[in-house]
């Protein structure tokens, strides 16, 4: 079935005329970075390719849209439900996913949203620091029409050292809509910055 999955992935986006590049990481278990994302296109896009290379791609919604009568196809989706309101937070909760499974790829958004903000969500870092997975690289880049998985690297907890391995490989990616791409750079960059 996977296979088939991968032949319609790798077909239907021949026809739109994109390409898809690299290849399925090796690791059994890792958080699969999307960017940039400024328009609802990137997740159709990105999980198209992450299927035409085999790739079973999981996600994360609102513990609401997993109940009757969507419940079941969002989970057939990869759809990992998370309760916000719950007393732990996201990146323990999608940890202890990683902790129960054998194989995952979650894929995660980090600019959170499709309009431009001043910083990424550090959730896709700190969750693959929590479950001791690492970062598989990938993009959607209209201008050239490709989608990409990229390298795999374990962070280290250096931030700063980590960024600059993800601004590096971003560099000169542009999504559907450029001008909502914010800079790639997190939050907590900048507070260590001030610490010194």
């Amino acid at each position: 079935m996977r296979g088939i999955a991968a032949w319609i992935s790798r077909t239907g986006l021949r026809l739109a005329g994109w390409k898809v590049e690299g290849s399925a990481p090796q690791a059994p278990r890792y958080v699969l970075v999307a960017a940039p994302h400024t328009s609802n296109w990137d997740f159709l896009l990105m999980k198209a390719a992450a299927t035409a290379l085999g790739i079973r791609p999981h996600w994360v919604g609102k513990h609401t849209i997993f109940k009757a009568p969507f419940g079941s196809l969002a989970r057939a989706l990869g759809g990992i439900p998370i309760d916000r309101r719950a007393s732990s937070n996201m990146v323990a909760q999608l940890a202890r996913q990683f902790a129960q499974r054998e194989c995952m790829a979650l894929v995660m958004p980090p600019e959170g949203t499709r309009g431009r903000a001043p910083y990424w969500k550090s959730g896709f870092y700190r969750v693959a620091l929590a479950a001791g997975v690492p970062l598989v690289l990938s993009y959607v880049d209209f201008t050239t029409k490709t989608a990409a998985i990229g390298p795999t690297f374990m962070p280290t907890g250096d931030v700063g050292a980590d960024m600059d391995v993800v601004r590096a490989f971003y560099e000169g990616r542009q999504g559907r809509y450029p001008e909502r791409q914010g800079p790639i750079r997190l939050e907590a960059e900048d507070e260590i910055d001030t610490t010194r």
